[in-house]
C-alpha cells in the first residue's frame, strides 16, 4: 500500500493495514458498480452494473471477469444467506430475490401491504433467517437506474421478511432513503445508512445503530457516524465490529465507538464493499466504474 492510500486518522487504524499492500484495480467499464457478494465455496464475487443491467462476477483464483447474469433486473445490492444462495435486490422489478442452487429464482419481497416496494437497495441475512432489506426510491426516480415510476407505498422504509412465514413487515420507518445495511457480528445491533441528502436539502448523510431484539425488534435508533466526505452507501463490518464502508474518497473506517479511525483512498467514488478470500481479508471495492481490492490484516465478520 502507497503511503497516499492509507490515511491514519487514529493510531488504531495503524495496525489495520498492511504497508506493502497496494490497491489494486482488477476490472473496469461500468457505469455504477454495486453490490459485491462473495461465495467462499466457489471463490468467485458477484457485483451489479446498475444502469447496464447486468451483474458481473470474478473468478478470484485466476482473476477472470464474465457477464454472471444479463439482463439483470437493474440489480443493486446482493449477499449469500446461510445456505449459500445468492439474495438480490432488484430495482426493476421492485422486488427482493433469492436464486436457487439450479438456478431458479424466489420471489421472497415485492409487496407492502398490497402495494408494490420502491426499488430495494441493500439486504443482509440474519442467522435466524429472517432478510432485511432497505427501500428507497431510486430504482423509480428516473430510468438510469430502473424503471421511472411513482412510488406506491409513500415513503422509504427498513422491512424484515420473517423466515417462518414469509411476511414482509416494516422494521423502521423513520428514514429519508435507507441505503446500505449490516449487523453487527453477535447481531444485537443493526446499522443502516440514510441518504435522504441526495433529495432533501441538508439531509441525512449518516449511518445510524439500532438495538435488536431477539425477536427482531429494533429500538433505540441514533446516529452512528456523519459522512465526512461525500455520503455513506453500502458497507461491511470485520470480526472486531468495526466498520468499513463507502464514502465519496474511498473506504472509511469507524472503530465500534463511533470514531473515524482512517480511510483507503480510492480514486473513484465508492459505492459497496465485501469481505473476500479463503481467510476473509481481502476487501473488496465497487467504486463507480471499477472494482478494486486490498489485502488486509483483519477479518471480515463471518456472515455465511
Amino acid at each position: 500500500m502507497t503511503a497516499n492510500t492509507a490515511l491514519v486518522l487514529d493510531e488504531r487504524f495503524r495496525r489495520l493495514v498492511i504497508s506493502s499492500a497496494r490497491l489494486e484495480k482488477l476490472a473496469e467499464g461500468f457505469r455504477w458498480a454495486e453490490g459485491p457478494a462473495y461465495f467462499p465455496a466457489g471463490r468467485y464475487l458477484v457485483w451489479s452494473d446498475i444502469p447496464n443491467d447486468r451483474m458481473m462476477r470474478l473468478d478470484e483464483t485466476s482473476g477472470h471477469v464474465s457477464v454472471f447474469r444479463q439482463p439483470a433486473a437493474y440489480s443493486n445490492g446482493n449477499t449469500v444467506d446461510r445456505q449459500g444462495r445468492l439474495v438480490t435486490c432488484e430495482h426493476g422489478n421492485r422486488r427482493v430475490t433469492r436464486t436457487e442452487h439450479d438456478g431458479s429464482i424466489t420471489v421472497l419481497a415485492s409487496h407492502y401491504g398490497g402495494k408494490r416496494l420502491n426499488s430495494p437497495n441493500d439486504v443482509v441475512v440474519r442467522s435466524d433467517g429472517s432478510i432485511w432489506f432497505s427501500d428507497p426510491a431510486y430504482g423509480i426516480d428516473s430510468d438510469y437506474e430502473g424503471h421511472k415510476a411513482e412510488s406506491e407505498i409513500g415513503a422509504c422504509h427498513v422491512y424484515r421478511v420473517d423466515p417462518q412465514t414469509g411476511a414482509v413487515t416494516i422494521a423502521a420507518d423513520d428514514f429519508v432513503r435507507p441505503n446500505g445495511i449490516a449487523f453487527s457480528p453477535d447481531e444485537k445491533r443493526l446499522y443502516v445508512a440514510d441518504t435522504g441528502a441526495t433529495h432533501v436539502e441538508d439531509g441525512p448523510r449518516h449511518i445510524r445503530v439500532f438495538d435488536v431484539d431477539r425477536d427482531g425488534k429494533l429500538t433505540d435508533g441514533r446516529v452512528f457516524a456523519v459522512c465526512t466526505a461525500g455520503l455513506f452507501d453500502g458497507f461491511r463490518l470485520d470480526e472486531a465490529g468495526r466498520i468499513w464502508t463507502s464514502a465519496g474518497d474511498g473506504v472509511h473506517c469507524y472503530d465500534p465507538d463511533g470514531t473515524l479511525i482512517g480511510k483507503i483512498l480510492v480514486p473513484e467514488v465508492v459505492a459497496n464493499v465485501a469481505f473476500g478470500g479463503p481467510k476473509r481479508n481481502r476487501l473488496y471495492i465497487c467504486a463507480t466504474t471499477s472494482l478494486y481490492a486490498i489485502m488486509l490484516p483483519v477479518n471480515g465478520a463471518k456472515t455465511v
